[in-house]
């Protein structure tokens, strides 16, 4: 098994954790301006995009810790969180670097606050706005079916209790 592998599937509580402590993180930024914090967020969603909870302490406790205290594991399929941690490296990466290299705060700001809202979703809601643009591409035909079969063929996903 390679090291650059991302859990397929995912337990959905362990998802949650992580987007709940991506969302105060974000809050807690555009509270105090601490823009050095965008670094170990960026990070933190790079590590997990490379390696899953590998190289990511957050995603690690999450799935070793806290989601096994939270009952019974609730399994979705890997490659559209994957997608969507790739999305939030891009954003709190571009923040970072706007806030920290720029100045150009407002705009690490305003990126901040979508990064914020969309983990609230997830966290609160078990809504993944990535999981739901990489559904949306596959329908597309931009993210090959096999990709992800089971996202491709509803019979085959697995959201129930395991």
């Amino acid at each position: 098994m390679s090291f650059f592998v991302f859990p397929n599937p995912v337990n959905e509580k362990a998802a949650r954790t992580v987007a709940a402590v991506v969302a105060a993180t974000s809050a807690l930024v555009l509270v105090t301006g601490w823009w050095w914090l965008t670094v170990p967020l960026a990070l933190g969603f790079l590590g997990r995009v490379l390696a899953g909870p590998r190289l990511s302490p957050l995603g690690w406790v999450a799935m070793r810790v806290v989601a096994p205290r939270l009952g019974e594991p609730v399994l979705t399929p890997g490659p559209p969180k994957r997608f969507a941690q790739g999305i939030g490296a891009v954003v709190s990466t571009t923040a970072a670097v706007l806030s920290l290299g720029l100045g150009l705060t407002t705009a690490a700001a305003v990126l901040l606050g979508v990064l914020t809202i969309f983990a609230l979703l997830e966290s609160a809601a078990g809504f993944c706005a990535g999981c739901w643009a990489f559904g949306h591409l596959m329908r597309l035909g931009v993210i090959p079916e096999e990709t992800c079969e089971a996202c491709a063929d509803i019979r085959l996903r697995s959201r129930a209790t395991v």
